[in-house]
């Protein structure tokens, strides 16, 4: 009895010593925790060193700007996690401003329609990305970047290389307009979170997205259809693009065919920040908002900085690598002591 009383403690205690490491454990291993916790720090850091940033109207410029971030992000994220990728979002969100104006305005078609006509193209140019990736085996890399190419082409051809102007009302109304002191593209951003995190969370249809980018054979002999799945990501990716582009010419208020190109990396970047990895089958909607998040406050913190335009490119530059070198350390290591 006294040796079973003399041991009993130490079995007691042991599950409470452990239980701070395990949430050390736990956290390490969500590489949304380490985001969310960056957001935090960085905009506490800038906020700290310059006043003006978290003004009213600062924060109203990030929700704008971050609408257009996060949700092309979201749609490259879909991509990524089947272990593919789209060059094209930036590139087809300018050309979806251009062919909406160009609907609205030189066609005569009301905004509405014109909107409605645009997000159907882009949805039939993802359903061609798809439908070369899973018939023809076109690597992604491949197809994409003759899409950007070909958008950039036609956004110059169809505008002569000049903006559109007397756009409708319509388009500045849904970037321009506030709900209370929140403007409407960030709650289109809010939205397009909710909706891909139900998706993929809560559907079966998401977990077979995270089933085909984890090990796309065995999601084929489990009957699951990677062919359709995969194609749905880019259909979903092109539409998201298109969304976006509408947003940017209502808050530019005209459409302009050099805005767009450039803006894929960015994507790219939020989504890998977020803990998206390249390889496929890896990532939560979480994470992946938080780097949109994490890469607007740096972005415009830099500019409240008053930071040289050409050393935040080498920041923003410096970020992903470093959020890829931890991807991969963090990667092998839970890897290891898995196995």
């Amino acid at each position: 009895m006294s040796a079973q009383s003399t041991l009993a403690p130490p079995e007691r205690s042991a599950p409470r010593a452990g239980a701070g490491a395990n949430l050390v454990r736990r956290l390490a291993q969500s590489p949304e925790a380490g985001v969310i916790i960056a957001c935090v720090l960085v905009f506490v850091a800038i906020a700290l060193d310059a006043p003006t940033y978290t003004s009213v109207g600062n924060l109203q410029v990030m929700g704008r700007d971050l609408s257009q971030v996060g949700i092309l992000a979201i749609g490259e994220s879909l991509v990524i996690l089947t272990g593919g990728i789209d060059l094209s979002v930036g590139a087809l969100a300018g050309l979806a401003g251009i062919l909406a104006a160009w609907f609205n305005v030189n066609q005569g078609m009301p905004a509405p329609l014109a909107i409605l006509v645009t997000l159907v193209v882009c949805g039939l140019v993802g359903l061609w990305h798809g439908m070369m990736v899973t018939r023809l085996n076109v690597p992604p890399f491949v197809i994409t970047l003759v899409t950007y190419t070909v958008s950039q082409g036609l956004a110059l051809a169809i505008t002569s290389g000049s903006p559109i102007n007397n756009i409708s009302p319509l388009f500045s109304n849904l970037s321009q307009y506030y709900i209370g002191e929140v403007p409407v593209p960030a709650l289109f951003f809010v939205a397009a979170v909710v909706i891909a995190w139900f998706v993929l969370e809560r559907t079966y249809v998401g977990r077979q997205i995270y089933a085909v980018g984890g090990n796309k054979e065995a999601a084929r002999l489990a009957g699951i259809p990677t062919g359709r799945r995969i194609a749905a990501t880019y259909v979903a990716s092109s539409v998201l693009a298109g969304v976006v582009g509408m947003l940017v010419i209502g808050r530019m208020n005209v459409a302009d065919p050099s805005v767009g190109p450039g803006w894929e990396l960015t994507a790219i970047a939020a989504a890998v920040v977020g803990g998206v990895s390249l390889f496929g089958g890896e990532g939560r909607i979480a994470g992946i908002a938080a780097g949109a998040i994490l890469l607007e406050f740096i972005t415009n913190g830099l500019l409240a900085l008053k930071v040289s335009p050409y050393d935040q490119q080498v920041v923003q530059g410096a970020v992903l690598g470093v959020a890829i070198l931890l991807d991969r350390v963090r990667a092998r290591y839970f890897g290891r002591t898995r196995r």
